[in-house]
């Protein structure tokens, strides 16, 4: 039998919690609450068969073949055009999912050992990519408005041990759907830059907003202090497996370095279609629709929160976009837990605890409101307000 001498960094490695809860929801008669998964419904299925016989017949012998690193050149100015800011193409990298984007700038910047901060709580997916380098992740306070800056300034260290960058998600974060307040954004621009602390800004989720778009992105206040990973998963399609990183040319050269080493470049014919379907303001037009679709089902839960949890004491926020909401249970109580017995009664959630770096909050628990349907998302609240009160009842 062969011995396999695994590298140490693979002990760092743990299986995604969210992605083995996503199994137990293929149960036949499972309502899942649980996945960040976008609505089938928002898929633009006939502009990407038009795109798809666009792309084939204009140039199918250069869409099928290998292509630049860098990404699609077209489509990077695509990129660089609708952002807020003043961005070159030549910062636009073109990545396989911006989750790819998160391997990247763990490769490039962190050391094992190295301090890095985070949101109270993070995103689970950015733990994953960070943790094979070895890191030090350090949580930082964090409200409703976003993360708390003299915690910032207090956790940011200084000489060898200062933290190498802070990521942070602050439209509709995943987990908790909260959105870092104008306010927020200024200070903690300002207090990265005074410090000399890069940031990771995360923006997946910031075009789906309900009613007004949230403020300006915090890269478009400090261009050379950030990072920017964004995504085409939550507008599009995430089967496409598509993001972009734009990142200031003192560090762009080694992401893209990393990047040829991963894969080469993101599938080329993937790009050449999200390009084509963009053309003429497509996202102008589509977008809204996923917006005006989530926002309905978001009120279906909170309806169904407000019925089913009476009495109850869960609380719970209200996001102003993105997918998700997150609840705390009554004192004492467990999401992790909790869970099975609310799979018993037909409805997934993922436990709050996943998303904590350190000091997990056992009572928390996230709920996705934009894949079920508003009649699924009422009988799915129903079923998890019943198991809550049945696990009221045995500690009664």
């Amino acid at each position: 039998m062969t011995n396999w001498t695994l590298a140490a960094r693979a002990a760092k490695m743990n299986p995604s919690v969210i992605r083995e809860i996503l199994k137990v929801t293929e149960k036949p008669g499972i309502i899942s609450l649980a996945g960040g998964l976008p609505s089938p419904k928002t898929f633009p299925i006939d502009a990407f068969a038009k795109a798809c016989g666009a792309v084939l017949s204009q140039d199918g012998p250069s869409a099928l073949q290998y292509a630049a690193s860098e990404g699609y050149q077209p489509l990077r100015q695509a990129v660089a055009d609708f952002l807020p800011w003043d961005v070159s193409v030549d910062q636009v990298l073109i990545t396989t999912g911006s989750q790819q984007g998160l391997d990247l700038v763990a490769k490039v910047l962190i050391d094992a050992g190295s301090r890095i901060l985070v949101e109270t709580p993070t995103y689970l997916g950015a733990i994953q990519a960070f943790a094979p380098m070895e890191p030090d992740v350090v949580s930082v306070a964090s409200d409703d408005e976003g993360m708390q800056i003299d915690d910032l300034a207090h956790k940011t260290g200084s000489g060898a041990g200062q933290a190498r960058f802070l990521y942070v998600l602050p439209n509709f974060q995943n987990p908790t759907g909260r959105t870092m307040s104008e306010a927020r954004r200024a200070a903690l621009v300002a207090k990265a830059a005074e410090l000399n602390l890069p940031l990771i800004e995360d923006n997946p989720y910031g075009d789906l907003w309900f009613d007004q778009p949230p403020p300006a992105p915090l890269t478009a206040r400090n261009p050379e202090g950030c990072i920017y990973l964004g995504s085409f998963s939550k507008v599009l399609a995430p089967g496409l497996r598509l993001g972009f990183i734009v990142a200031p040319k003192a560090v762009f050269p080694k992401l893209l370095q990393a990047k040829q080493a991963a894969d080469l470049h993101s599938p080329g014919f993937n790009q050449r279609m999200v390009h084509e379907v963009m053309k003429g303001g497509f996202l102008g037009r589509h977008v809204p629709t996923i917006r005006a679709l989530y926002k309905q089902q978001r009120d279906a839960m909170l309806q169904a929160l407000t019925r089913e949890m009476a009495g109850l004491d869960v609380q719970w926020n209200t996001p102003d976009g993105g997918m998700f909401l997150w609840v705390r249970l009554p004192e004492g109580m467990s999401a992790i837990d909790l869970l099975p017995e609310a799979v018993d009664r037909n409805v997934a959630f993922v436990p709050g605890a996943a998303f904590y770096a350190d000091n997990a909050d056992h009572r928390t628990l996230r709920l996705s409101f934009v894949t079920a349907s508003a009649e699924q998302i009422s009988t799915g609240v129903g079923s998890l307000a019943a198991a809550i009160r049945a696990r009221v009842a045995q500690k009664a």
